[in-house]
């Protein structure tokens, strides 16, 4: 009997030293990230049949329990995964939000400088100071545009870096949940390591952040981890790659590709969603090319209007305006795995601004014909008709150039104004180059008798390409107007005149005339010899005719298919920016807070209670003594018996 009662005395010291034990652990890890509480669950040991029934010979540990719970495990990774991404993401775009906003020396200031000088001379003509004041405005204004871009180019080469770090760390991590997968598989399926299984749910919480994971349980108890659209990270004892690869129509872009085998495949910049890298690639696409892009397109706007209308003035040498700034071409690349060496041909030229979308284009080719997508929205368009011997499709305001036997397979990568902004410069080096003035003088008789006037004029480009013999006289008789250089070439009101068959065309009070690139507006009430004069202008040196058209450009619609101003063009962009920011900001605070209410679910279930584990050790520790005391019990009565003996 006191044999009996001794061994039931060591089954609860036992249980009780197994207690005090895990409870110890507990407290020792109670700041450890990942670790779940364990607790001892005890179980009455087989009782000895006798003839006065069953007698109880103790207790026996059933397990180390491990409190976690797998449902509320995944929510803490999803809204883990979901607050990373947020963060980061509106840690990149608070940068580009803080750069286009810049209300001191942004861009908006600088194009309102710009106008304030070109107004100048158009107020000042004949001054040097003001014409130096324009060209040093133009160079600022050139310059800040570089230097947006120049920033912007930063951010993306910190993304760049970013991007090689995470997919090493999520490498990394795949790494350890495999050989973790493979240590927990050598203990079978009956009692599992409770650490270890703590050490792997933690390092799939950390994927997490990285990038969203898919996580399900297989054999022997490992877990199985796959990302972006199924692809598997993590299959039992084997982990997969990623790596990061130079993007192959764009060397200056790390992308992300998926290793398989001895080959790399890269993945679409949307196949990885959630935590640092999904959001990485979906802030470079959606948010910093298409501020590039639009920045780079006012630039263009702007450069390509301005040039425009310079070229229609003349300096004070008489001679006709050129440039005023000088942009860059559109970015074209083929793809590095297109097949070498290339049969076709493919360019890209901006032929309207005011068209010009903030997006880049995919051409592709099926061997036949190519394809344009936007995308954007990822609208394709077939080039149809196809020439080989040279074909130009048109759209969104770019102007695509085919040419050659397309392979099928072969695909480029446009990027129309992608480098507007970093080429903009400043075309005239010198004041003399300046065309202000106007290349038309016209003027009305002092002895017409009747009320008949006569615009200003105004030219195109016709005018410089075949200049009329001027001075041109237009005389009118009889509501007909006579002496146009080409009577059949005349347009008024933007249509075709019907001269009669002397060659004079109808007067109509309040029209536009033009020839030759020559338009002029006449008004009022003429009469019978009257007379209008239309000649060369003399008086170049003076004149700002030209500039006060430049500063009209200010405030003219020109961008966005002709609804958009530079300054509201602009203004559209930060806008759009900063409410993205806001939008993004405001997710970012709830994706926290619900990460914070699910994280703090989870720790009720798996934390460790600090105040809970000091009761603990204080009942096991009594309960350790009373184990010890029946010990002791059994130990003196086995003494008496054997004093009895003797």
């Amino acid at each position: 009997m006191s044999g009996n009662l001794l061994s039931i005395g060591k089954t609860g010291l036992y249980a009780a030293q197994a207690a005090l034990s895990t409870t110890g652990h507990n407290i020792t890890n109670a700041n450890v990230a990942g670790y779940s509480r364990q607790g001892v669950v005890q179980a009455t040991s087989t009782p000895v049949e006798t003839g006065s029934g069953f007698v109880g010979t103790g207790t026996k540990i059933a397990e180390i329990k491990r409190y976690s719970d797998d449902f509320l495990n995944t929510q803490v990774r999803t809204a883990g995964a979901s607050k990373a991404s947020f963060d980061t993401y509106y840690a990149q775009i608070s940068q580009v939000d803080n750069l286009l906003s810049n209300t001191t020396s942004g861009l908006s200031p600088a194009m309102q400088n710009f106008f304030a000088a070109v107004q100048d001379v158009s107020a000042n003509g004949g001054s040097a100071a003001s014409r130096q004041s324009l060209l040093s405005a133009g160079a600022s204004l050139a310059g800040t545009f570089q230097q947006i871009d120049m920033r912007l180019e930063e951010i993306d080469a910190g993304v760049n870096t970013q991007i090689e770090s995470n997919v090493t760390l999520i490498n990394s991590y795949a790494r350890q949940i495999a050989d973790l997968n493979n240590k927990i598989a050598g203990y079978g399926t009956g009692r599992q390591p409770n650490d270890m299984l703590d050490q792997r749910d933690q390092l799939v919480t950390e994927l997490n952040q990285h990038v969203k994971a898919t996580v399900t349980v297989g054999n022997n108890n490992a877990l199985n981890v796959s990302i972006g659209n199924g692809q598997p990270l993590v299959m039992g004892q084997q982990s997969f790659q990623l790596a990061a690869l130079k993007s192959p129509t764009d060397l200056s872009r790390v992308t992300v590709g998926y290793v398989t085998g001895d080959k790399t495949v890269a993945l679409p910049e949307n196949a990885l969603a959630g935590g640092e890298l999904g959001a990485l690639l979906e802030f470079r696409t959606n948010t910093l090319d298409r501020v590039q892009n639009a920045v780079g397109r006012l630039a263009i706007g702007l450069a390509t209007s301005f040039n425009d209308q310079h070229k229609l003035g003349i300096d004070p040498a008489r001679a006709q305006g050129q440039d005023f700034f000088k942009t860059g071409q559109a970015y074209v690349a083929a793809a590095v795995t297109n097949v070498r060496p290339a049969t076709a041909a493919v360019d890209a030229a901006i032929a309207d601004p005011a068209l010009l979308t903030d997006s880049d284009y995919r051409v592709e080719t099926d061997g036949s014909s190519f394809y344009v997508t936007r995308l954007s929205d990822k609208e394709r368009t077939k080039v149809d008709p196809y020439d080989a011997n040279g074909t130009t499709f048109s759209k969104d305001g770019v102007d695509f150039h085919f040419s050659g036997t397309p392979i099928a397979g072969d695909s480029y990568l446009v990027r129309p104004s992608a480098n507007g902004a970093s080429s903009l410069q400043l075309a005239l080096s010198d004041v003399s180059q300046i065309a202000a003035a106007a290349p038309l003088a016209t003027a009305v008789p002092q002895s017409n008798k009747g009320s008949g006037q006569i615009s200003a004029g105004s030219v195109d480009a016709g005018y410089f390409a075949a200049p009329p013999a001027l001075p041109v006289t237009l005389s009118y008789a009889g509501g007909m107007l006579s002496g146009f250089p080409d009577p059949a070439a005349v347009t008024v009101d933007g249509k075709a005149a019907e001269p009669d068959a002397d060659g004079n065309i109808a007067f109509k009070a309040g029209a536009t005339y033009s020839f030759n690139g020559v338009s002029v507006k006449l008004s009022g009430a003429p009469m019978d010899t009257d007379s209008f004069s239309i000649a060369a202008n003399t008086g170049a040196s003076a004149d700002t005719r030209n500039m006060l058209a430049l500063a009209g450009l200010q405030t003219k619609n020109i961008l966005n298919n002709g609804s958009a101003t530079f300054q509201s063009a602009f203004a559209q962009t930060v806008s759009s920016v900063g409410n993205k920011t806001r939008e993004v900001q405001v997710s970012a605070s709830a994706s926290e807070a619900l990460f914070k209410e699910v994280q703090a679910s989870a720790e009720n279930v798996s934390g460790v209670n600090l105040d809970e584990e000091a009761a603990n050790l204080m009942k096991y520790q009594q309960a350790y003594q009373a184990a010890g005391k029946v010990m002791q019990i059994a130990t003196s009565i086995f003494d008496t018996l054997l004093s009895i003996a003797r």
